[in-house]
């Protein structure tokens, strides 16, 4: 299946919330949906939901007008929607029969994501009774026992220590693997780069860039390299005077030795120099921007990046 997105516009009273915006998503990927607060996407995916419709534009499912009647969606929302004050397993399966699971269905699937999120001994308690972490666990149950086609996580990591985290880290996988549609909203870059084959970060109401993540950081400049190893001040001195004719220059940051090189083809040769004359180096690598990194430039107020990754 492919979602799509197309031309899509809404505004409340005078105020245009999105200008237009365009992406697509497929079966058997993660799409990361990313902006600051107030970029635009509870209200893109609150027309996905049907909550509310667009102004203008089209939001189709294989090339055809988008029925959400016709299709399961679980959605994990930022802000919780449950009853805090019934029985979990009770609320549960009210859900589920109004999403039109059946009771014996519904007590099935119930029972198995309680028993995969590891939350059978709060399955008879008051939602409120739960920490948060534990709330989230059961908000992503609600998310999931009608099998859906398709699943929207906004900011699901929220509250969750690093088991918990590394628990729905699976789960996301295996939905992946299941060929879901994956829509992923985060400010937790890092979750993104794990999951996400492809982005478009919202700014001001508009898609300010969009595409698979890994085209995205291969068209940023390539001409440095970062080199790790035991012995980054000789390291860096060995640059500035045996490389200095390849570089524009080379700094130090956090062990780590960057060569900005004039040229991107001078890569080879300034590895094979490092190879053979150099220190002990433990790894050579071509310097990319992390997803934090293109955010910020993205969406941000002309900030500097600082930082990024080598792969």
């Amino acid at each position: 299946m492919v979602f799509q997105i197309e031309d899509i516009h809404k505004s409340f009273g005078k105020k245009q919330v999105l200008k237009g915006i365009d992406f697509s998503a497929q079966s058997g990927q993660a799409f990361g949906l990313l902006g600051r607060n107030g970029a635009g996407k509870t209200t893109t995916i609150r027309i996905i939901m049907n909550v509310f419709p667009a102004d203008s534009g089209s939001v189709l499912l294989d090339g055809a007008p988008f029925s959400k009647s016709g299709l399961q969606i679980g959605y994990l929302p930022e802000e919780h929607g449950l009853y805090p004050k019934i029985k979990v397993r009770e609320q549960l399966i009210y859900l589920a029969e109004l999403r039109g699971v059946s009771g014996k269905k519904a007590k099935q699937s119930i029972d198995y994501w309680v028993a995969r999120l590891g939350m059978q001994e709060y399955a008879n308690r008051k939602l409120d009774t739960l920490s948060k972490g534990n709330q989230q666990k059961i908000q992503l149950v609600a998310a999931l026992m009608a099998d859906p086609a398709m699943v929207i996580l906004d900011e699901p990591f929220s509250g969750l220590d690093p088991v918990n985290a590394a628990l729905l880290k699976d789960v996301v996988k295996e939905l992946i693997e299941k060929g879901k549609i994956v829509l992923f909203s985060s400010h937790q870059m890092s979750y993104v780069e794990e999951f996400c084959d492809a982005i478009a970060i919202l700014h001001e109401g508009k898609i300010a860039l969009s595409g698979s993540i890994q085209q995205i950081k291969r068209s940023y400049d390539r001409r440095t390299l970062v080199v790790r190893s035991l012995q980054p001040g000789p390291l860096l001195d060995f640059a500035n005077g045996t490389l200095g004719g390849y570089l524009q220059s080379a700094e130090m940051r956090k062990n780590q030795v960057f060569l900005h090189m004039k040229e991107e083809n001078c890569k080879a040769q300034v590895i094979e120099i490092l190879a053979k004359e150099g220190p002990e180096i433990d790894s050579v690598a071509v310097y990319e921007p992390s997803l934090n990194d293109i955010f910020v430039q993205t969406a941000g107020d002309d900030n500097e990046t600082k930082g990024g990754e080598a792969v």
